[in-house]
């Protein structure tokens, strides 16, 4: 019995690999000094790949199915090995074993805001989140480009690498998707594919195949998330100046209010009253412009009295408007025909 112990140590009649878990990629079998018997038999289960590795070079690939090793399934082993049609003696191969399965649900995100070049605002800054899905494609480029004589190599031995990769391309990705920055929110479709498209020559480089990506989040910065809060605001409103005009004082009311229940000082009071005054003007022309939409179709119209316009208001409207050319929500045109409008109510 102990010699036949012995021998049956010595060489190894079935080779095969099921897996015991999720995020394994490459598995070595375990030779431990024996030879694989020649005509032994050989499982690779669908979703894996075998490699034989002769001396540290990569000899024979298989794919899913069963096979009984001989020279004639070995063509590029025996090669290497010089072996002849006859061979039949046991021999010494590394076997490895990789899950060619999607490995799903792999996060990546932007630890801290990024800088992205935008043509209509420069070099900005924004964070965005998602996960992606990849799996092994080619697996002799995955033993050596990655792997290696490794015993086992897992997707968190891999996951720094893939993350470091989509960082990298994200900046490549916004310029290729042609989406304006301030829509990139809106659009995490276009902008999952064209990241994707980016990524995809970068995995292949690894052996490796990106079956998805999705981006679940793009944050902007809090000053160009006021400007897209505003173009909304000029949307609301069909993008009438004089509506937005309205818009905006009727959103600084409820914020005038809490500066006076708080006080403010002198100052503050000053600036209360100009507002007032201001908030006042534009109430009556509101009034106004509803009591003429109200008056039956054969009623003459009166003609809109001036709004008077005091120097401080004035300036302090020309400031605001000015502000709103700087971020680009107003053109020069617009800006221009507003000031006019104003100064012909200058008393």
């Amino acid at each position: 019995m102990a010699l036949m112990d012995f021998i049956k140590k010595q060489f190894i009649d079935i080779i095969q690999w099921t897996e015991t878990g999720d995020g394994t990629l490459a598995w070595r079998f375990p030779m431990q000094e024996m030879e694989i018997q020649n005509g032994a038999s050989l499982t690779v289960r669908e979703s894996q790949v075998a490699v034989f590795v002769n001396e540290g070079q990569v000899a024979d690939v298989f794919a899913p199915g069963m096979y009984k090793l001989t020279t004639q399934t070995l063509p590029v082993l025996t090669y290497l090995k010089n072996w002849d049609k006859l061979f039949e003696s046991p021999f010494k191969s590394d076997v490895y074993f990789f899950s060619t399965r999607q490995q799903i649900d792999q996060k990546w995100g932007t630890p801290q805001p990024i800088s992205i070049r935008d043509k209509d605002f420069g070099a900005v800054r924004l964070r965005a989140f998602g996960n992606y899905a990849f799996r092994i494609a080619d697996a002799k480029r995955f033993h050596t480009e990655i792997s290696g004589t490794r015993d086992i190599y897992s997707v968190a031995d891999l996951d720094g690498q893939l993350r470091g990769l989509v960082l990298q391309n994200i900046s490549n990705a916004i310029a290729a998707s042609g989406v304006p920055f301030l829509d990139l929110a809106a659009n995490q479709i276009q902008f999952a594919q064209a990241l994707a498209t980016q990524l995809a020559p970068e995995f292949a480089k690894l052996g490796l195949q990106l079956d998805g990506m999705t981006v679940q989040s793009v944050s902007l910065p809090e000053e160009l998330q006021k400007i897209l809060d505003q173009k909304i605001g000029m949307g609301m409103v069909g993008n009438d100046m004089g509506k937005f005009m309205q818009y905006q004082t009727a959103q600084a009311i409820p914020k005038f209010a809490e500066g006076a229940s708080q006080g403010g000082g002198i100052a503050g009071d000053a600036m209360g009253l100009g507002a007032g005054v201001a908030l006042g003007q534009v109430l009556a022309q509101n009034l106004a412009q509803g009591l003429q939409g109200g008056q039956g179709a054969g009623a003459p119209a009166a003609a809109p009295a001036t709004a008077v316009v005091s120097p401080a208001d004035l300036m302090a409207t020309l400031e605001k408007l000015a502000e709103l050319k700087t971020k680009g929500i107003l053109t020069q045109e617009e800006f221009d025909a507003k000031k006019a409008e104003l100064l012909k109510k200058l008393v």
